[in-house]
């Protein structure tokens, strides 16, 4: 029972909508996606396994056995909160439609370790990284323009390695960035990575693309772009030549450039915009790394400060 000829259960067909639901409308990224549709497979399973067979009998007990299960397996709070959130949202979904009377996870909870802040650079540090050349460096001037557009906008790695050379206004200093969901932001480059980009695209890039036509910005040889592991890799050898300190990602890069906006005078509702941040909780962690500017902020504004 709940299982239909082709092999699908009641509780797959019921999975389904959920994620066109989330690409359709809610307009997540693939990757998003595909995450949601594991963590979901994985409960189904479960629920299965359990005796679950339809959707509108899950409850909270099988919500809890299988969080309970998935942490003696040894998986991580961060995974387990993961994974509830995709129940979560999945419950919900349910409910909306009709499926569920109330949602089963509302009362559960995955504990989370406290919060790691996000590791950023000193000014000094950062110019050190997108400035110092690597020995024998084969691309200095795409190296350069990446690690300067990096910090100068804050972009993700897939963000960069996903960028287009129609993204980029130089002329008027802004690249509009694709975000998470398909979501456009439009965010102002520096004059160091304008002029960076600059000797970039009229010289290096040319040669890299051997005269054809490339839609994208950061190319290897023939115009290819580069992978997300290629600008991990890069950044890495580029933070070992610095000599800046270890565990430096294109993630370091973003951190550091909202971080020292915010330690600029920046407003926080800027800065998650410019991040392209869906929630301004996100953004505020940013605060933690910032105490000294916002304790001069306050002495400043506040009447009795």
């Amino acid at each position: 029972m709940g299982r239909d000829p082709a092999g699908a259960t009641a509780l797959d067909v019921a999975v389904d909508p959920y994620l066109d639901h989330l690409a359709s409308e809610r307009g997540l990224a693939r990757i998003s996606i595909q995450a949601y549709a594991r963590d979901l497979a994985v409960f189904v399973r479960a629920l299965l396994a359990g005796g679950v067979c339809e959707p509108g009998a899950v409850d909270a007990p099988a919500v809890r056995a299988h969080l309970a299960a998935l942490e003696r397996q040894g998986l991580g709070p961060h995974s387990r909160a993961r994974a509830l959130a995709a129940i979560r949202g999945w419950l919900r979904f349910l409910v909306r439609e009709g499926v569920l009377a109330d949602d089963p996870s509302a009362d559960v909870q995955v504990r989370r370790p406290p919060g790691r802040l996000p590791d950023a650079l000193d000014t000094e540090g950062a110019e050190r990284l997108v400035t110092a050349p690597v020995p024998n460096g084969r691309r200095p001037a795409r190296d350069r323009a990446l690690l300067e557009l990096l910090y100068a906008c804050g972009l993700r790695v897939s963000e960069a390695a996903g960028l287009r050379t129609s993204q980029i206004d130089l002329d008027a200093g802004v690249v509009l960035v694709l975000g998470k969901g398909g979501k456009e932001r439009l965010v102002p480059v520096g004059h160091h990575a304008r002029d960076a980009l600059r000797e970039y695209l009229d010289g290096e890039r040319v040669h890299l693309c051997h005269g054809r036509p490339s839609p994208w910005v950061f190319v290897r040889a023939g115009g290819k772009r580069v992978s997300r592991q290629g600008l991990w890799k890069l950044v890495k050898r580029h933070a070992a030549a610095a000599a800046v300190e270890a565990g430096v990602s294109p993630h370091t890069l973003r951190h550091t450039f909202a971080t020292h906006l915010l330690g600029g005078g920046a407003d926080l509702r800027v800065v998650q915009a410019l991040l392209g941040h869906a929630s301004i909780a996100t953004t505020q962690v940013y605060t933690h790394v910032a105490p000294a500017r916002l304790r001069a902020v306050h002495r400043r504004h506040h009447p009795r400060g």
